[in-house]
């Protein structure tokens, strides 16, 4: 049964009022303020949806390939990250270039907004170390240093008090972003990780590692609470949903796994691949899984609550290595080696549009938060702007 459905079908009072017996923070004074709210949500998504996606702009101004691309929460802007040692920020509306962070002595290769304020950036590179920069002005507030290999991936908390990183050597830190500090060190795994989330309470992390494991840690004592077993090969991805009660890992074993985030227990495996899971997320209501597999059979979409394959996205001619939800849900991105973005339709499967005009393979692709527009980013140095 779809949220999304119950939403529209539902009279607006009603909805608040159902929501009122079980939310003490919804009183009398601000009712008429939520059912307004309400009202807006259930007329954007009964709009009908057959945006077109056209080219706007292409920008060439990193001189190697990208790494990763990034929006800040509204989508007024997005960063770029290369092996040419920078990160660039970009208005979107435009396609100009803000600023160039400059400073890390090799591959800039994690990056990320502290969404959903947007005024800071943590980069993080093959030299070892983590830069925050002011995304206003470019400003480099502190440089994290204690890793003693690549650092591959980070995130900020949602409170945008703490930065994580994951490293090639096998930990993970959390450094205090006002402070300029490390908090913790989190030790336990005995590969590479490449893979961390937080939760959106900001208590928990987790972290996927080349050792075939994911960790859920404690952020306050930096505690192992549960070691999640089953993978027989590299993580690849890890992810919480929208309400942190599931984390969903994928992995080279050709299959995807979810579990109860509480207890760290196993709840099912969700296969069909034959080949690598390269990326792996939750839309945003936590009701689908999507998956991106190596097996060049595309994406596959799993229903969370039946754990069943609900659709096949197949046409790409490649491997995919990266997928995401707009934010409503109805529409997938994925991102191949044969060149191009691909947009479909969750419900049928169907390939709505091809994103072409990338010289190499596209690794990199996001929706902005309204899901109008969409950036990829190309081994062919480039970054395209799709409005």
């Amino acid at each position: 049964f779809d949220l999304f459905f119950l939403i529209i079908s539902t009279d607006a009072i009603a909805l608040v009022e159902e929501i009122q017996k079980g939310e003490p923070l919804i009183t009398a004074s601000c009712k008429e303020h939520v059912i307004h709210l309400v009202r807006r949500l259930q007329e954007k998504l009964g709009e009908k949806e057959d945006h077109k996606f056209y080219l706007f702009k292409v920008l060439r101004a990193h001189i190697l390939p990208l790494t990763n691309v990034a929006f800040n929460k509204s989508g007024s802007r997005f960063i770029t990250g290369s092996y040419d040692r920078t990160c660039k920020v970009w208005d979107t509306a435009s396609g100009e270039e803000l600023c160039t962070l400059e400073g890390h002595g090799n591959v800039v290769y994690a990056i990320a907004f502290n969404n959903p304020y947007g005024d800071k950036i943590a980069t993080g590179s093959f030299d070892k170390t983590c830069k925050l920069w002011s995304a206003e002005t470019g400003q480099c507030y502190h440089t994290f240093r204690g890793h003693s290999a690549e650092i591959v991936c980070l995130s900020f908390n949602l409170q945008s008090t703490l930065v994580a990183t994951g490293s090639m050597d096998t930990t993970a830190k959390l450094w205090d972003i006002e402070k300029g500090e490390e908090i913790v060190t989190l030790s336990g795994h005995s590969a590479e990780i490449i893979a961390l989330s937080f939760n959106t309470a900001g208590d928990r992390i987790i972290t996927g590692s080349f050792d075939h494991t994911v960790a859920v840690w404690d952020v306050g004592t930096g505690r192992m609470l549960h070691i999640l077993i089953g993978h027989r090969g590299e993580i690849s991805c890890a992810q919480f949903n929208w309400d942190c009660s599931l984390i969903v890992t994928g992995s080279m074993d050709k299959t995807c796994m979810l579990w109860n985030a509480m207890t760290g227990t196993h709840i099912a495996t969700l296969t069909g691949h034959s080949d690598e899971i390269l990326d792996v997320c939750f839309d945003y209501a936590g009701q689908r899984v999507a998956t991106a597999s190596a097996d060049g059979k595309g994406t596959r979409v799993y229903n969370a609550e039946t754990k069943k394959c609900i659709a096949k996205l197949e046409g790409h001619g490649g491997e995919i290595s990266k997928v995401c939800f707009n934010p409503k849900g109805n529409r997938i991105l994925t991102a191949s080696s044969d060149k191009t973005a691909r947009l479909w339709d969750t419900a049928t499967g169907h390939c709505l549009q091809i994103l072409e005009g990338h010289s190499d393979e596209v690794f990199s692709c996001a929706f902005n938060y309204q899901g109008d527009i969409i950036i990829t980013g190309s081994k062919d140095n480039t970054c395209r702007i799709w409005h």
